[in-house]
């Protein structure tokens, strides 16, 4: 299993609104065929790892990090596939959460085949959290904040400019590569005026939305995003108070406008338009209005090896203050050293 679950990261950024699948196929103790789902629309990993396999398949193990899917999409049934290859046993590591593509383990039970669900559950969710997000009205979000080692975002005087080092950035390029949309506040958009593109290695097969939580519609007409807006889209959460002048002209910029006046209408309407997963990216205001509403369901902090001291913009001076006994608590999912960096994934425990 823990093979299966390295080839399904092989198809990160590639297979949305899909998950990522791995699949081994093992006989008399060796691995006989893997295979993983690439990229969507072509073939899953179940068929992938039964092809290479061939007919090894007869008899043997599949391993697979999702429940095997039971209907008709862009391929046939995965469990036909499973059944016609005369497997004996199949391990599940996560059943599937969906109504359409699950039942998947039923039907390989009712053909009497051997089926256990759980070996890896908690990985298998884990890389495919936005998959597995069921909470209506709005995106899965990530959190992420590059900070130093006293929590500042940026100096006295507002720069950011490298907080952390190169390794650091590349790992963002890559959370940013398997989103489907990318959103800073508007303050940052000024200040930094970041392109929030996908650079380096990691290339998504769906180019990300570019957000800016912009009530005012205060972002300029000069900044990198609206440059750049008829070639890579850009959507502007704007409130309905918002002057027309201004939103009119983000509009005939080519930036999309969603209109609202809280995050919630906001957070609805950008997953109305298809946006599942949502990768924030500061500031500490935008982060402050997220993580007091409840809505963060991951954050991701890279910390760099400095302290900015006296007048550093603190990523949580925008958090609500709490009782030591009501502070937002958070599990550690993971800590990384990249470079001099520290990277740490948390998932919160308060719900």
């Amino acid at each position: 299993m823990r093979r299966a679950l390295r080839l399904a990261r092989k198809g990160w950024g590639q297979t949305a609104p899909n998950p990522m699948v791995g699949a081994v196929v093992v006989r008399d103790g060796g691995i006989v065929g893997e295979g993983y789902h690439a990229r969507y629309g072509e073939q899953h990993a179940e068929v992938a790892a039964l092809n290479a396999a061939g007919d090894q398949a007869s008899g043997a193990t599949l391993y697979v990090t999702l429940e095997p899917c039971a209907h008709h999409g862009k391929t046939p049934p995965c469990v036909d596939a499973i059944l016609r290859a005369g497997i004996a046993r199949v391990i599940i590591a996560a059943p599937d959460p969906t109504s359409l593509a699950g039942g998947g383990a039923d039907r390989l039970r009712a053909a009497g085949l051997g089926v256990v669900i759980g070996d890896g559950a908690e990985e298998s969710r884990a890389l495919n959290a936005p998959f597995h997000h069921r909470v209506v009205g709005r995106p899965w979000i990530q959190l992420k904040l590059a900070m130093s080692i006293d929590a500042a975002l940026a100096d006295a005087a507002g720069r950011s400019h490298w907080v952390t080092g190169p390794e650091a950035r590349r790992e963002v390029q890559a959370l940013r590569a398997n989103s489907d949309a990318i959103a800073v506040g508007v303050r940052t958009a000024i200040v930094d005026d970041p392109s929030l593109t996908v650079r380096g290695r990691a290339r998504p097969r769906v180019t990300p939305l570019r957000v800016v939580f912009d009530s005012s519609a205060r972002l300029s007409l000069e900044s990198a995003l609206v440059r750049t807006a008829f070639k890579t889209p850009v959507a502007a959460l704007v409130s309905r108070r918002a002057q027309p002048v201004r939103t009119e002209a983000l509009r005939a910029a080519g930036v999309e406008l969603i209109s609202g006046d809280s995050l919630a209408e906001w957070l609805a309407a950008l997953a109305g338009r298809g946006v599942r997963s949502l990768l924030v990216e500061g500031g500490a205001r935008l982060a402050g209005a997220l993580l007091d509403a409840g809505v963060v369901d991951r954050l991701i902090t890279f910390q760099a090896p400095i302290i900015v001291g006296a007048g550093g913009l603190n990523a949580f001076g925008h958090v609500g203050g709490r009782r030591l006994e009501q502070a937002l608590r958070f599990e550690v999912l993971a800590r990384r050293i990249l470079g001099d960096d520290l990277m740490t994934v948390l998932e919160p425990m308060q719900r």
